[in-house]
């Protein structure tokens, strides 16, 4: 899996485990599409700043799915609905 969806992913069940100003640079980065020469003149802050902010919210989010498991987990559940019958697949969903 690409690895930019798969942070993304990630940032989706976690984000709320992360700092403020660690989602700010993750949103800036990963889902304004701004390069660090950006993020860095917006900010105020050196462009090895904003690398070392996105290293360090990256490692943290691969920290919490080795920890917690949840992206993993609701994958395999989702593959499991998927070998179901159809009715039942449709009444699994709507629960979701």
């Amino acid at each position: 899996m690409d690895n930019r969806i798969y942070l993304i992913n990630l940032y989706d069940y976690y984000s709320e485990l992360l700092t403020e100003k660690q989602r700010e640079y993750f949103e800036y980065y990963y889902f304004d599409n701004q390069s660090l020469a950006e993020i860095s003149e917006n900010l105020k802050v050196s462009r090895n700043a904003v690398h070392n902010r996105l290293k360090e919210t990256t490692n943290k989010l691969e920290f919490y799915e080795e920890k917690l498991e949840l992206y993993k987990k609701s994958k395999q559940i989702k593959e499991l609905i998927e070998k179901l019958d159809k009715n039942l697949q449709n009444k699994i969903k709507e629960l979701i």
